[in-house]
């Protein structure tokens, strides 16, 4: 049986998921988890506490689904095409509503608000992994690869929550593929 801290998160997390965090308020939570306001405020003391718990549960998702489609290649740069090959598949999905991360970096533009630094932290993070992938592969300027990359990817997320599952980013591996290959590393015969 879930504790009352995870029916509490599984519900926010739907909830904030399809709706947004400011369309979403602590009494709908606590209608919809069917729990006390003084349940979700003995595990959570204020919705930015919530926000901040969902969006640190989200980006654990995050890296899990990362590190599977990693798995599935052998090279640093298959690995980052396998990235791209399991994110196309994701954001055609009828589940998929796009990138969390992105929303709330919308809906709370202050770069100080707890849930904006969360969000931060984890594109920060998506491009540390894209830049060691890319030095490992040798590729040239693997920073910059990093951000197209990252560029790429919350495109595709942008393209599922406006377009549906018929979307844009149905051919994203392809345009990762170009942009890894455009950053191989050119040997000179001498």
């Amino acid at each position: 049986m879930a504790s009352s801290r995870e029916i509490i998160l599984d519900t926010a997390a739907r909830l904030f998921y399809h709706h947004g965090f400011q369309a979403v308020g602590v009494d709908t939570i606590v209608a919809e988890a069917g729990i006390s306001k003084m349940t979700l405020y003995r595990h959570f003391p204020s919705k930015d506490d919530l926000i901040v718990a969902y969006l640190e549960r989200s980006d654990g998702y995050f890296r899990q689904w990362f590190d599977e489609a990693l798995g599935r290649a052998g090279a640093p740069s298959d690995r980052l095409i396998a990235v791209f090959e399991a994110l196309e598949r994701l954001v055609t999905s009828p589940t998929c509503y796009g990138c969390t991360f992105q929303v709330t970096a919308a809906e709370f533009p202050d770069p100080e608000h707890p849930a904006h630094r969360a969000a931060m932290r984890h594109k920060e993070a998506v491009m540390e992994r894209f830049t060691e992938l890319a030095e490992a592969g040798g590729l040239e300027q693997p920073s910059i690869l990093a951000g197209r990359l990252l560029l790429l990817m919350d495109g595709a997320w942008t393209a599922a929550r406006m377009f549906g599952p018929a979307n844009p980013a149905a051919h994203v591996a392809g345009a990762a593929r170009l942009l890894i290959e455009g950053h191989a590393r050119t040997e000179t015969v001498s």
